[in-house]
């Protein structure tokens, strides 16, 4: 099976290529069979793709150390779960799964249009052919996972110790299936670029497309969130690191181009933008990963240095330069069908949003490619840190924040006087009121109260928004409060199901907000004593040592520290426990294993967290404990956001009329400020 993995591949190769040219061929000549040659090449391109994955998946498994991608990140005691995601572990094997992804992807986009967008599919088929050509090309030459050793070790040198967790087995995989997820919508642009079909056929092929690829950007960055905090040991989620970086300037531009496809659909406006955002898109992911394999930027979890830059780099560079041909040439076609009436309108705010978004992505990009530019220019690398992103980007979440609420309160085209006193009255009472709760409570940190007031203020939003609807469907139905909840959301998923993301983006900023009040320490204890400190809630917390333990467990030695814990004089059930692990492989190199206790009294409000640092002597450790306030928020908002996702990209069934028609139920239907007859039209 190693033997026909390794022969498939190159296989795959030759049929990638074949796809791309019988395509691009069909395409120009209006041949239907060079056309559906094409997308059988696909198929045929997927078939091969899975045969090599199945050969490496086969080669892990068997233990074959004569493989160096097997050699290098597998030993013999290493658990089967992290021998399964070990494909991944490594650059070659993580290349490879990035192509089986896209493939299955592109058989997925060639099947669901065997009988729809006849005029884009030979050029959509044909980009998908190219985008797989280079990824298996650079696979066969610049990185190959079944490269051979000169000789067999009787053993593998292991996985990386920070990698044998079950975030990292499930976070690649979402950003992967995210970051490929942005070639389909980049397929599409082209081919509606080539055929000048620049009207809403080709978003319409692409919506569902997109909602995919930023769903699972963003289970894979809160995924990526939570590793970093509970295996890492700095105590917190997101430190502006490259590698962050990277995914997240995909799903910003993402996000932007969701909300503005629908100014397009509306109102015929945004075509250019839409198609650049796209593209932009697809171009950010590559970069992500050139960025996290060419091993330019040093990041706690990048790959090394690689030839594999050259490749990707060059990719880049052809890419941008046809894109940047293809929209040039396109301009007078993409002209709107409408202009903007108002700078007080959703479209308006539709467009200031997109424009913060893709402010935010800029900083962040700007920051990450920093230390590169400075080393081409001045021939010395100058390092970015989390100040620079910090002071740029904190007053642009806020903005964005403040937009995401507002954005549903204003009418499309114009609002009135009538309109915005009617629809902000109640969110920016609930605003303020939680910004008086907060100052009566003692919060004096200006940047916090405002987060925590723009946060209310959405949720005063999205509640109004869901009280009104509720409350017609009452009227019209006479349904109870529950039934016509789940009846509002699931007739018209797209503007509810959004509601409920914008729900988990307010809680995840007011969770960042509650990192300013983190109080950390660093301190030193033997068996028997005890450390207090106040929490940011004003308990009066004790630790008290219960010495140094040591044991072996799986594929590791482990040394453990245990901290007894009250709270105001009780007694809490449980210890808090860290750990120095010493995983046995040739690596030879410990991890230190955080934990986290949650202060279930102000009801996941806070985390109690203790890494263990080293020892000073026999019955002597160094410890960092630190409250964290509000993490699990982070956790919490991006389950809301999935959930939201969910909801959005789940298809919206037709429900015919009495009257004899069929219709579709649109979002515009229940536009904030509209005449009771719309709102009851809305929610019907």
């Amino acid at each position: 099976m190693i033997l026909v993995g390794e022969l498939s591949l190159w296989v795959a190769l030759l049929m990638a290529t074949w796809t791309a040219t019988v395509s691009f061929a069909g395409g120009a000549t209006r041949r239907a069979e060079l056309v559906a040659s094409g997308e059988r090449g696909i198929y045929a391109t997927l078939a091969f793709v899975v045969l090599a994955s199945a050969g490496l998946w086969t080669a892990l498994f068997t233990h074959d150390f004569s493989l160096r991608f097997v050699a290098s990140y597998t030993s013999a005691n290493l658990p089967k779960v992290y021998t399964f995601t070990a494909f991944w572990a490594g650059q070659s094997g993580s290349l490879l799964f990035w192509a089986l992804i896209l493939a299955i992807f592109s058989a997925a986009c060639v099947f669901a249009n065997r009988a729809r967008n006849r005029e884009l599919m030979p050029w959509v088929t044909g980009t998908l052919g190219v985008v797989l050509l280079f990824f298996v090309a650079t696979i066969c030459f610049a990185s190959n996972p079944y490269e051979r050793l000169d000789w067999v070790p009787p053993d593998g040198r292991g996985m990386n110790p920070q990698l044998q967790n079950p975030g990292m087995a499930i976070h690649p995989p979402m950003l992967y299936l995210g970051w490929v997820g942005t070639t389909i919508p980049f397929a599409f642009a082209v081919g509606a670029l080539v055929t000048r079909k620049l009207d809403a056929q080709w978003l319409g092929a692409i919506r569902r497309w997109s909602l995919i690829s930023w769903f699972f950007l963003t289970i894979g960055l809160i995924l990526g969130m939570w590793w970093a905090y509970v295996e890492l040991g700095w105590g917190g989620y997101w430190a502006w690191d490259p590698v962050e970086n990277a995914p997240l300037t995909s799903w910003l531009t993402q996000t932007a181009f969701l909300h503005s496809i629908m100014i397009q659909e509306k109102r015929g406006m945004l075509r250019k933008w839409n198609v650049s955002l796209v593209i932009g898109t697809f171009l950010l992911s590559i970069l992500g990963t050139f960025i996290t394999r060419s091993g330019v930027i040093e990041s706690v979890h990048s790959f090394a240095q690689s030839a594999i830059g050259t490749w990707f780099a060059t990719f880049l560079g052809v890419v941008f330069v046809v894109s940047v041909v293809l929209v040039s040439t396109r301009l007078k076609d993409m002209e709107a069908k409408a202009e903007l009436e108002s700078m007080v309108s959703r479209e308006a705010a539709f467009l200031y949003n997109n424009l913060v978004l893709v402010g935010i992505a800029f900083s962040v990009l700007w920051g990450t490619l920093f230390p590169i530019l400075s080393e081409w220019v001045r021939g010395s690398k100058i390092t970015v840190g989390p100040p620079f992103f910090n002071t740029v980007n904190v007053p642009l979440g806020l903005g964005l924040l403040a937009l995401t609420g507002i954005g549903p309160l204003i009418a499309w085209r114009r609002a009135s006087v009538q309109n915005l006193q009617r629809q902000f009255t109640v969110p920016l009472l609930v605003g303020t009121g939680t910004v008086a709760v907060l100052l009566l409570l003692g919060m004096r940190h200006f940047t916090a109260l405002v987060a925590y007031g723009l946060s209310g203020f959405v949720v005063g939003t999205i509640g109004q928004e869901f009280w009104k609807g509720i409350g017609a469907r009452r009227r019209m139905h006479g349904e109870n409060p529950a039934l016509a909840a789940v009846r509002l959301v699931t007739r018209n998923r797209r503007r509810y199901g959004g509601y409920i993301v914008h729900l988990g983006v307010a809680m995840i900023f007011a969770a960042f907000a509650g990192y300013a009040f983190k109080q950390e320490y660093d301190i030193t204890l033997r068996t028997g004593q005890v450390f207090r400190a106040r929490d940011p809630f004003g308990h009066e917390w004790s630790f008290t040592s219960q010495g140094v333990s040591q044991y072996e467990r799986l594929n590791r030695q482990v040394t453990a520290v245990g901290l007894v814990m009250t709270r105001d004089g009780t007694r809490l059930p449980g210890v808090l426990k860290s750990e120095k692990r010493q995983h046995v492989d040739s690596r030879g190199m410990p991890t230190f294993e955080p934990s986290t206790e949650v202060g279930l009294l102000e009801g996941h409000m806070m985390d109690v967290y203790l890494v263990f640092a080293g020892m000073t002597g026999p019955d002597q450790v160094e410890l960092r404990l630190s409250f964290n306030p509000l993490v699990w928020w982070v956790w919490y908002g991006g389950i809301i956001m999935a959930i939201g996702g969910i909801i959005v990209m789940w298809p919206q069934a037709e429900r015919a009329r009495q009257g004899g028609y069929v219709t579709q139920l649109a979002p515009e239907h229940a536009a904030a400020g509209a005449s009771p007859a719309r709102e009851t039209a809305g929610v019907a």
